[in-house]
């Protein structure tokens, strides 16, 4: 096994090992978010899917239509897939992929208690999405592609399952210029989203590159896990997969 495989499968496992602990609610007092998204007073919102492990509001940028199928990466107990069924209606579907088979099971149960018939959860790997190509209207991912170790993949594999001209709304936590390694190191220690935060610019570079257009930072806040000197940032981005040609 190469170097690089070997490192991808020890961050995979020890992801799927704490998010594992969540589900169960054996949270670990070292592995809480660096903000919690605020969907309390949006419809749907339903608080036993609510774990804290948000940092951003993709759904509130979605513009999500009646009818469309929206994909929701890292779906975890559920929560922004339950925001976004109502909007997308009867007609419409939500797809939740998530990486731990009990964030699966627990989003699966309280999608039934609320009776959200609009909503399905799959277990699968961002890297290598369960769906088929271009059969995604909207795809959305709060706090989860930073824990991806091949983010260009997973960006690849966004712009592979939307329909041409279909959009994507991400939040996730990036460095901001050259942040000090021992405040990341201690701030990782205290938010388990740290530690795969990629550089702001490299990160949206990344995006343009797996072919995907018309970005724009929709949301975009500091954060102070530690200090102020933390070189943190939450963002959310916006954009879509291009029409094909001649279209």
């Amino acid at each position: 096994m190469s170097q690089l495989i070997e490192s991808c499968c020890t961050v995979k496992g020890t992801v799927q090992e704490k998010y594992d602990a969540i589900a169960r609610g054996q949270r670990d007092p070292c592995y809480c978010m660096v903000e919690q998204a605020d969907y309390r007073d949006k419809t749907g919102y339903q608080a036993d899917a609510d774990l804290g492990l948000g940092c951003g509001t993709p759904v509130d940028h979605a513009e999500l239509q009646f009818g469309e199928t929206a994909l929701d990466l890292g779906s975890g107990a559920g929560l922004d897939a339950m925001i976004a069924a109502p909007l997308v209606g009867a007609k419409g579907k939500i797809i939740g992929v998530d990486f731990t088979p009990s964030m699966v099971a627990r989003a699966e149960k309280n999608a039934a208690a609320i009776g959200a018939d609009n909503v399905a959860f799959l277990e699968g790997d961002i890297e290598q999405l369960p769906i088929e190509d271009s059969s995604i209207d909207v795809v959305i991912s709060n706090c989860t592609i930073n824990l991806v170790p091949n983010k260009a993949q997973a960006y690849a594999e966004i712009f592979r399952v939307l329909r041409p001209g279909g959009r994507f709304v991400i939040s996730d936590v990036v460095t901001v210029g050259s942040p000090d390694p021992e405040l990341l190191r201690r701030a990782e220690e205290v938010a388990g989203c740290v530690a795969g935060a990629a550089e702001k610019e490299s990160y949206m570079q990344l995006i343009a590159a797996a072919g995907l257009e018309k970005l724009e930072v929709v949301q975009f806040r500091s954060l102070e896990v530690i200090s102020e000197q933390d070189g943190l940032a939450s963002i959310t981005i916006r954009g879509r997969r291009p029409y094909d040609s001649g279209t």
